[in-house]
Formats: C-alpha cells, structure tokens, sequence
C-alpha cells in the first residue's frame, strides 16, 4: 500500500491515525460491552429541579455524582417532598428520583417538575381514600415510591407517553387535575 509502513518501524499506518483508532475501539467497547457502557454512565451527575407548589419551595440539586447518592442532597430533597399537610417527611426512593432524572431528559425541559404529591402519611393518605375512590388505600406515596407531576411548558399526554415509554414503573393520567402519577411499582397504566 502505498505510503504505508511496517508497524515495527514506528512509522504511521495509511490514514488511520493512533488517535483515530483509540477512538474508535472505545467507541466500539462503548457499544459492545455493558460494562464500559455503565462505567461511562458512572461518570456522569444526576440533577433533578423541583418545584413544590403546595410550598412554594424550589430544589435544584445533582443527587447522584462519582457512581453514588449524595446523602445531603437526597435529604433536601425529601424535606421538598414531604407530605405539605403534615410536614412528616420520609425517605424517596433514589429509583424514583432516577426516574425522574430521566424522564426529565427525555423531554428535553430546562423547568423543574412541578410537585402536586410526593411523600403522603399515613393519616393524610387515609383522608384522602376516604374521600376519593381514585386515591388507593396502600398508595405508594406511603413508601416514598411515588410522586404526582407536571413540567411546565409540555404537554401533559407527552408527559404521560415519555413515562410510559420508560417502561419503569406505573403510570396514572390525571388530566382534568393536570397531573400525572409516576411509581417504581409495577409497570401499569391507567
């Protein structure tokens, strides 16, 4: 080939630089292998705003940075989302603030999640139940495990079909109260 050279010379081979071709292999391992995908992963932060409009408080924090949860953060963030009626607060389920770390992502939205339910007690949840059959009796908002939302400036059926398609947990339709439920429990959707 013409202006290519053995290799055990140092010379360069044809138009494939080293760079080019460091490049390419972690591109190709990237794609291949599970774990260097998940270690790339690793490396980025997770960033989650919220807006409380029960409150009125605001949050915006990276929950999640160098491959673990940050506890401080984890704990603002469950003072936002604790149950307004009370003011009992309870550990969120860092797989449901992953969850709306990527459905965030997934709408491409610079606003926070506004938040109408995150955390609910006990005594709030069986007030609720008892006046709306639409309000389950072992709701997951008991567990941390759940929250009730919109984002601003997107449409509540994309909202709702983004969610879906994460395929990551239940999703509820509220239109006429312009919301929708998110859990990490089973996948579902009414």
């Amino acid at each position: 080939m013409k202006g290519a050279r053995d290799l055990s010379t140092g010379a360069k081979i044809h138009a494939l630089s080293r760079r080019r071709l460091l490049q390419f292999g972690g591109g190709l391992a990237l794609t291949l292998c599970p774990l260097a995908r998940a270690q790339a992963a690793q490396s980025q932060e997770r960033l989650l705003a919220l807006h409380n409009i029960h409150t009125g408080e605001r949050l915006q924090r990276v929950y999640w940075a160098a491959g673990d949860y940050i506890p401080d953060s984890l704990a603002e963030i469950d003072l936002v989302l604790r149950d307004w009626r009370t003011d009992d607060v309870h550990p969120m389920e860092p797989q449901l603030l992953d969850l709306l770390h990527q459905l965030h992502g997934v709408m491409g939205s610079d606003e926070p999640f506004e938040v109408i339910s995150g955390y609910r007690s006990p005594k709030t949840n069986a007030t609720l139940a008892s006046a709306s059959s639409g309000v389950a009796k072992k709701s997951l908002h008991m567990r941390g495990m759940a929250i009730d939302i919109h984002l601003p400036g997107r449409r509540l059926a994309d909202l709702r079909d983004a969610a879906w398609g994460l395929q990551q947990g239940g999703v509820g339709y509220y239109q006429k109260s312009g919301f929708i439920h998110l859990d990490i429990g089973r996948v579902r959707r009414w």
